[in-house]
């Protein structure tokens, strides 16, 4: 399910509306409308950071003209979330494999019960 992306800038609660990514070879930085996926190299941001974002000196900035709009959430959307969520509380699936150290060992640390 793709939940509503908020602002990258810190302490922000809005929601994204726009994606920034930088062209470093060129000086440039560029607002357009939210990308359909949150990539590494970019930032997601509200309305009001992506028209008031600036650059440092010598550099441009390329901005998306028009509005923004907010992404909405679709009803497919919402009805796979419930499936993953169903399918993850399932009590008859068998548990996963124990994962195995680089030397084909179990991990050398383990549980054990507490004394009472």
């Amino acid at each position: 399910m793709r939940s509503v992306r908020k602002c990258s800038r810190t302490g922000c609660p809005e929601p994204a509306v726009a994606t920034l990514t930088y062209a470093y070879s060129d000086s440039t930085a560029v607002v357009g409308p939210l990308a359909t996926a949150s990539e590494p190299h970019s930032y997601d941001l509200c309305e009001a950071h992506a028209l008031r974002l600036t650059v440092p000196k010598g550099w441009e900035v390329v901005r998306h003209e028009g509005t923004f709009a907010t992404p909405e959430q679709s009803a497919d959307e919402l009805t796979a979330l419930a499936e993953a969520v169903r399918e993850a509380g399932r009590s008859d699936r068998p548990p996963p494999p124990e994962p195995e150290g680089p030397s084909g060992r179990r991990g050398h640390l383990r549980v054990l019960p507490g004394r009472a």
